[in-house]
This record gives C-alpha cells, structure tokens and sequence, in this order.
C-alpha cells in the first residue's frame, strides 16, 4: 500500500518555531509530528509514503527523509507543488506516484492530525463497506466550529456536509485521515482543489463515501493552544497503550516523558503532562507543567514553564515564568530576574 500525507502548508499558525523548521518537523512527544504518521503506516502495512510539499525549506525535509527512510526500511518521496493546489491538487500531482498496477487503495492523511492511527481497522471498513472513500470522524461538544460529517446511521455512509451549522445536524468531524480507491483520481485536475468541499461531495452524492468514528482522542496540533491539549491526550494514551516510555520518581508528577540524555536537577518539581527533550539541562528547583521542552533546552534555578512550548537550544532565566501559551523559537531567551512572559511569541 502507499500513503501521501499533506505537508504544504507554511506553519503560520506554530510560529516562532516553523520560522526555522519546516511544520511537519516540528516535535511533538520528542519526534517530528510526521513522524508519529509515518510509524502508523508502516505498522499498518504501507511500503511507501509521498510527502506533498511546498517550497519551503525542501532542503531540511530531503534530510529528514534520508535518515528514516534506512531507520524505518520504508520508502518515502516527495511531490512538490510550485503553486498552491489546496487539499485536492496535491493528488493530481502525485497521480503517477499512487498509482501501480495493484490496485490498492491508499491513505492520506493531514499533517497536523495526531490520534491513535487505527490504520488497520480502517482498511477492514473500507473493503466491509465496499467504498470508494472513508474517511475518519471524531466527534465533538461543540459542532458549530466546524464542518459536520452527516451520515446514515445504520450504514455508516455519508449523506451530506454541512460547514458550521447553525442548528444541530450531527457531531461528527472531518478528522483529516482519508482512505480512497485509485478511481478518485480520475475525479481531480491538476489545479487548486478543496478535496473536503469540491470531491468528496461529489462522491457522497453518488452514495460512494463511509465514515467511520474514530476510537480515542484526536487533535489538530497547527496551533499551540491545541498542540498543548494534544500533548495532554497524547501522554494520556500512552498511560493506557505504553505506560513504560513515562518517567517516574519522586520528583514526577502525573503523565510525563523524559529523554534519557536529559539533566534534571534537584528539588525540581516535574509534570503533569509534560515532555523533556535530549540534552535539556534542568537546574535545581525547576517546576514544569502542561508544557514541552524540546531538544537542547537549559532551564534555569528556579525558573517556572507552564503551558508553553520552549523551542530546541532556548534558555530559561532564572526565577522566569513561561506562562499561557508562550512560544520560543529555536534559540530563544528568556533573561534571569524573575521575568514574566504570558502569552508571548519569542
């Protein structure tokens, strides 16, 4: 089987960090987001994976693909737009990269999307249900935000979309991981194309689409508000699948992970729901909360980061508060002296 995962997208949402790192890059449980992806497709039984991206920094993505396509012994190519083609174009352009004389349907998938990739249970739908497309549904509290799947509940097939609406129709989701036979690429130009509003439509109209519900948390991670919760659901999952890759000690609180190559010093105060990085150097009395700490950080006596993201090779002051949603970029700086950031980009 193949898989193209969606990558265009600039990172306008997650900067300061995607101002030197392209989006997909970017860590998320101490590995790129992709590359949580990549790891589900291969367990999932697919050979080959095409990255459809943009111009930016394609010199840093050739360098992520070199080194994981020897560490997961799987393919893994690039389609590159010149133009934006939106969520449909991409597939056009990659047509002769998804296509083989198998016949298999393939995957796609949206970068940002982090869950518990139940890859394997969808192909059985999708072949149980004859489909030319499923995608995956999660539902929500609050449906009005977003575009709501609607469907039939005995079959599971998709009757309609209805784009943040105003009156009840249902609580499902697009969750952004797609499986769909050959044939729809007979249905997409070569030119900007939404494959939410424009094909996939089409396709239920003609009674061709299932949706099925996606088991577990879900989160779109482009945004940092939503990256802090999807690391608390992500941590939360690996309680319940893979307890063993959490830290523990008197010194860790509740869902935590740390890198074996991290320094935590004395009388710190870790957790819950945090990720230490490789190389982070921890000094003493640090208190960590609901936040990610990425590779090569040095956090100060004392220093306080909650809720925030602090981005590769950063510094922490001393006495610092890193509070709500603030982001670092790589080689940011928060001076000593007790300094007091909420919210800000740096």
């Amino acid at each position: 089987m193949k898989a193209l995962i969606l990558v265009g997208g600039f990172g306008t949402r997650l900067r300061p960090l995607t101002f030197t790192m392209p989006k997909p890059l970017v860590d998320f449980g101490n590995k790129p987001m992709i590359l949580h992806q990549i790891e589900a497709l291969k367990a999932a039984g697919v050979t080959e994976v095409v990255l459809a991206i943009n111009q930016q920094q394609p010199e840093v993505m050739l360098n992520f693909v070199k080194e994981y396509e020897k560490k997961l012994e799987i393919k893994i190519t690039f389609s590159q737009e010149t133009e934006p083609l939106g969520t449909a174009g991409p597939l056009a352009l990659a047509r002769d990269k998804l296509i083989d004389e198998s016949g298999q349907p393939f995957f796609v998938l949206n970068s940002d999307v982090i869950c518990e990739y139940p890859l394997l249970e969808m192909i059985k739908f999708h072949k149980t249900n004859n489909a030319e497309v499923s995608i995956m549904v999660t539902k929500v509290d609050d449906p009005s935000k977003y575009g709501v799947v609607v469907t039939e509940e005995a079959t599971a097939r998709v009757e309609s979309f209805v784009e943040k609406p105003k009156h009840f129709v249902g609580n499902k989701i697009n969750a952004g991981i797609y499986l769909l036979n050959p044939s729809v690429l007979d249905r997409i130009e070569l030119r900007r194309t939404s494959i939410e509003k424009e094909i996939f439509p089409k396709i239920a109209s003609e009674k061709k689409l299932y949706a099925m519900v996606l088991p577990g948390f879900w989160m779109d991670i482009g945004q940092p508000k939503d990256y802090i919760t999807g690391q608390r659901m992500y941590l939360n999952s690996l309680r319940e699948k893979s307890s063993q890759e959490l830290a523990t000690g008197d010194n860790i609180i509740g869902n935590v992970v740390v890198d074996e190559s991290a320094v935590i010093g004395k009388g710190c105060l870790i957790g819950p729901d945090v990720v230490v990085g490789a190389g982070c150097v921890i000094d003493s009395g640090v208190r960590l909360f609901g936040c990610t700490v990425m590779r090569g950080v040095r956090v100060k006596e004392h220093a306080c980061v909650s809720n925030s993201i602090v981005g590769w090779d950063s510094t922490v002051g001393k006495w610092a508060r890193v509070v709500n949603v603030t982001v670092l970029g790589k080689g940011g700086h928060v001076a000593d002296a007790e300094v007091y950031n909420s919210g800000a980009l740096i």
